[in-house]
């Protein structure tokens, strides 16, 4: 733990930043270059950074959003919106490399649990790493280890799953062996892996059958932004470029984003238009048309429309039908039909996980995530010391990052003006009878992992400080405005007074 001391006097830290992920990177750049004094470490599950760019290693895997608004706003792009796992493992290290962040990265530091303090005013986190087990404080923890479970992907249990006398696997654990000359293939499932394997891999196989229990949206559209490369034939300046270019994605998302609200029927009827334009006339777009209206749903954009070329020249089918069960030869399906196969993929999704599954405890007591309430989506109710990123469903993830970048330097200053050491939100007198609701409102987004997951995460409450309100266009020009002395926060020093305005002297 060499580097994570960093010569602070008491061996504890100022932040303990968990994940070297997408969200990770970007923390340590805010505090390292924004926070100078404050001493830091990066804690990293994996023996690289990367996080889900590193563990999926399937056949294409790529970016479902641009990368003009996926990537930092303090680092431009300089490549093509839709970017490969290379390409943006690339452009991260550029990151780690150009303002020495590997001095606070500590790689196999596998995280077991945290324990709050009241009387010391720190965490303790116990990890394990390939010397064996640790303990390291923290005054201050940064969570930032995504939304998923990375060593497991989601695989329903059908009947007669061990019947099947081929090869069965799921694309978060892709073999480095697998052979897929000449085999027939079938892809169970209907999102943006299953739209990035099919044509990636659809030239290697006999045939690639995609398998959907029911259709999703996509975007096809050609992998360029017209205006970012005149603003490159122009000679202009590349930090201007990806300002300006993230700028007109931006506004161009928001007004999609309200207008699959506004007019579902217009944007639906728009998007079809773009796959049929690669289908023709004749194919059926009962297989492209969703029963749930656009952005319910992650929306994926698909570079050429390359899985739409395939199925039309014939190297890819598409079947949309409920799974009977798996046969030795194939898959049954409820229709009667069989599909046979040499290698079945199930690209059905993940497995949802809350800050990585740790055990917290706060003072001896285990915290249950479900029983609290999120604070904006980056803090939970009662919980001090702590915050977390969880991106947007509807935009770009890392846009949130630079956000709580924001927040967090902010907070951590304000902490040092009160001389507070611990800041928790708690929920005002007026407010603690308040509805307490899942996470996410099932009727505005409902995919698959997080109706089955919501169990694992905090509650929201029926107002937008207690809830994340997934609105980027809202929260870029609200979360900069937060009132740090607000009645939400309690502020205390080392000897555990109150410090600041206290929520009971608020009107």
């Amino acid at each position: 733990m060499a580097k994570a001391d960093n010569g602070q006097a008491d061996g504890i830290l100022d932040v303990l930043i968990v994940g070297a992920g997408i969200s990770g990177i970007g923390a340590a750049w805010h505090l390292s270059t924004r926070c100078p004094g404050k001493t830091i470490a990066v804690f990293e599950a994996l023996d690289s950074f990367g996080g889900t760019w590193k563990v999926h290693t399937y056949p294409g895997i790529r970016s479902d959003s641009d990368l003009y608004t996926f990537g930092y706003r303090f680092k431009p792009w300089v490549g093509p919106p839709i970017a490969t796992a290379d390409e943006i493992l690339t452009y991260m290290q550029e990151v780690i490399d150009d303002n020495g962040l590997d001095r606070y990265i500590h790689y196999n530091h596998r995280i077991t649990k945290a324990r709050w303090s009241s009387q010391e005013k720190v965490w303790t986190v116990s990890y394990e790493t390939p010397d064996g087990p640790a303990e390291v404080k923290t005054r201050f923890l940064w969570m930032c280890q995504g939304y998923y479970d990375l060593d497991k992907g989601y695989t329903p249990d059908w009947p007669g799953m061990a019947d099947f006398k081929g090869e069965i696997v799921h694309p978060q654990n892709w073999p480095d062996d697998i052979d897929l000359t000449g085999k027939k293939v079938v892809c169970i499932g209907s999102g943006a892996t299953a739209a990035t394997l099919i044509p990636n891999i659809a030239d290697k196989c006999e045939h690639v059958t995609l398998l959907q229990r029911s259709p999703t949206y996509f975007i096809p559209g050609r992998n360029e932004n017209e205006l970012a490369d005149e603003l490159r034939r122009l000679d202009i300046d590349e930090t201007w470029i990806h300002e300006i270019v993230r700028r007109k994605v931006l506004l161009d998302q928001h007004e999609f984003t309200q207008r699959a609200k506004d007019e579902p029927e217009e944007v639906k009827a728009e998007l079809l238009e773009g796959v049929q334009a690669f289908l023709g006339e004749d194919f059926d777009m009962s297989h492209f048309t969703p029963r749930y209206r656009p952005w319910q749903q992650r929306l994926a954009f698909v570079p050429d429309g390359d899985i739409f070329q395939g199925i039309a020249a014939g190297k890819a089918s598409v079947v949309t039908d409920q799974i009977d069960s798996f046969v030795p030869e194939g898959i049954k399906l409820t229709s009667g039909d069989v599909l046979e196969a040499d290698v079945i993929i199930t690209a059905t999704g993940f497995n949802l996980k809350f800050l990585g599954n740790i055990p917290f405890e706060i003072d001896g007591a285990a915290v249950d995530w479900n029983e609290r309430l999120t604070w904006r989506g980056m803090m939970i109710e009662d919980v001090p010391n702590m915050l977390f990123v969880f991106g947007y469903f509807r935009a770009s993830w890392t846009l949130r990052v630079d956000l709580l970048g924001d927040f967090m330097v902010r907070l951590l200053e304000h902490m040092d003006t009160l001389g507070a050491v611990e800041i928790r939100p708690e929920v005002p007198a007026a407010q603690r009878g308040m509805e307490r609701t899942s996470w996410m409102d099932p009727n505005d987004f409902n995919p698959g992992y997080l109706m089955r997951g919501q169990h694992l995460m905090p509650k929201r409450g029926n107002s937008p400080e207690w809830q994340h309100t997934q609105d980027y266009w809202h929260e870029k020009e609200d979360l900069p405005k937060i009132d740090l002395d607000s009645a939400v926060f309690v502020y205390e020093d080392a000897d555990g007074h109150v410090v600041g305005k206290h929520p009971a002297d608020a009107a």
